[in-house]
């Protein structure tokens, strides 16, 4: 591992362990979302940390994903982000909270004077990295506001509480390279994670505390699979491409 990674690594590992254990104190509900999302902050050396609180009790019944479980796999996907060394997903854990069990997530400030819709629109090369985890981690709900440009140039990805499901849901705004083969450093990355798996290795064991074991199963199938054919995938003609809606 670079010396880079390696610090970047363990930057996410603090970040991590300042969010797991400090009381929350909730400031109001983040408008416009669909399940119960809140704003709050946790202490850290005498200053008060933005976090985003989402419990689970919050959460709008769906007719294909358990009840419940939405704030498990915010955790989940941060978790693979780690495992691939991509550090897309702010440090997020599940823990305790003001409303019960639920996902905190590290609140990551937008830089405003970016427009997200028309880098995605432009097809931006700094977005495939997003894209190739949303296949792993079978996305069914990016969109264009779940992508965030900090003020520092680091892309993000949001709202992940619809994925892993064992069935294909894939549903992106991003598109654009089906048909394209997956950059050599994200490819290799993957490789890696896959030949973990052939080996026998236990790689992100806590998704078992987080997922069903059908949804992991069906997570490494889409791993080896990635790591076999390496090409960007084009839409699954019998269901929606677009999540609704797509901003």
């Amino acid at each position: 591992m670079a010396e880079s990674e390696s610090r970047s690594r363990e930057g996410h590992d603090i970040a991590t362990d300042a969010i797991s254990s400090p009381p929350l104190e909730v400031l109001g509900r983040i408008p416009r979302s669909s399940n119960t999302t809140l704003l709050a902050t946790v202490e850290l050396d005498g200053s008060a940390v933005p976090v985003v609180y989402k419990p689970a009790r919050g959460e709008r019944p769906l007719w294909d994903f358990p009840r419940g479980t939405l704030c498990c796999r915010e955790v989940a996907t941060y978790a693979v982000s780690e495992a691939l060394g991509w550090h897309l997903v702010p440090p997020t854990v599940l823990r305790d909270g003001p409303f019960g069990l639920g996902s905190v997530q590290l609140f990551v400030e937008t830089d405003e004077a970016v427009d997200m819709v028309e880098i995605v629109e432009s097809a931006d090369p700094v977005l495939k990295p997003m894209a190739v985890l949303d296949l792993i981690v079978n996305n069914a709900d990016r969109k264009i506001g779940h992508c965030i440009l900090d003020p520092a140039g680091h892309l993000w990805g949001i709202d992940h509480g619809l994925t892993f499901h064992d069935e294909p849901k894939l549903r992106t705004v991003l598109w654009e390279w089906m048909g394209e083969e997956i950059p050599d450093e994200l490819h290799r990355d993957v490789r890696h994670l896959a030949d973990l798996l052939d080996c026998g290795e236990p790689p992100l064991p806590e998704l078992s505390s987080l997922l069903l074991p059908v949804e992991i199963r069906a997570l490494r199938r889409r791993i080896r699979d990635i790591a076999v054919q390496g090409v960007f995938p084009e839409p699954d003609p019998f269901g929606p491409a677009l999540p609704w809606p797509p901003w």
